[in-house]
């Protein structure tokens, strides 16, 4: 029997005829062998053993089942960090990073601040927010035990003692408190929208909400306005197609400097507003 060499199992007819991203295959036997894809790349005629090659082959086929490569790997990088993720966590997108760059242009790094992220899943939005402003307060909330394990792990691994956790219903944890700025990236698809099939992976009551995809952030936006300093910001992720809407439904409750912003690809994103004060 031939060995298997790296370029033997890059190149394998599992990988070609299951259609599979040449990247995909990179980063999954990358995981195997606990190497980086630059290193594949000097050593592509080293042979791979014979318990590293069928474990690579089996996440192959998860893989062309569908399986997110971020569950198979249990990591996704998001802003300067590598995340722990797992099917109780959306996987980051990069265009979350956009509502982290907005936020971060209204929170003064010399200031001591007191900010919330609502639905934290793997702490994306949360950690980047506390990693970069070291200073503030960070109180991440989620209604899934499972992803404040996750998110809780990732803190501890990047070193981060400047978040807090707390299992809840959006702003329910947060009774009798203020923040300067309260952040989410809620479940905004509508119910029955043909793309939740591609991502019957991730959970769902983090990805859909009501028939138009707006019921989560009707609720935040409704009652943030309790939990908001004087001048304080409210930072919306949603979808693409959904920018009026939510400038509506913010203009509705109360926010002044409504206004969206657009990602990379020229897409409505994120909607932010502030209260008066």
């Amino acid at each position: 029997m031939s060995v298997a060499t790296v370029q033997v199992l890059l190149q394998a007819p599992d990988v070609r005829s299951g259609g599979l991203d040449v990247a995909d295959a990179e980063l999954l036997l990358a995981h195997v062998l606990d190497r980086s894809r630059s290193w594949l790349y000097a050593h592509r005629d080293d042979p791979v053993g014979p318990a590293d090659a069928e474990r690579y082959r089996a996440l192959l086929a998860r893989r062309a089942a569908g399986e997110p490569v971020a569950y198979l790997t249990g990591r996704r990088g998001f802003w300067s960090f590598d995340l722990r993720v797992t099917p109780d966590t959306l996987i980051p997108r990069p265009e979350t990073e956009l509502l982290v760059e907005l936020a971060l242009a209204r929170l003064p790094a010399t200031a001591d601040l007191r900010l919330a992220d609502l639905g934290t899943g793997s702490g994306a939005i949360a950690l980047a927010l506390a990693h970069e402003r070291p200073r503030a307060r960070m109180v991440a909330v989620d209604l899934s035990p499972g992803a404040l394990e996750v998110a809780r792990a990732n803190a501890a691994e990047l070193g981060l003692a400047n978040v807090e956790f707390r299992q809840g219903d959006w702003l329910a944890p947060l009774a009798g408190e203020r923040f300067d700025l309260i952040a989410s990236n809620p479940p905004y698809i509508a119910e029955g929208d043909p793309h939740l099939d591609d991502l019957r992976h991730e959970p769902a009551p983090a990805l859909s909400s009501g028939q138009d995809g707006l019921d989560a952030i009707r609720t935040i936006a409704r009652e943030a306005p309790g939990h908001l300093v004087p001048g304080g910001w409210l930072l919306l992720e949603h979808g693409w197609d959904q920018g009026d809407a939510v400038r509506a439904i913010l203009d509705a409750a109360g926010f002044d400097e409504v206004r969206t912003d657009r990602d990379l690809e020229d897409r409505d994103r994120v909607t932010s507003g502030r209260w008066p004060g």
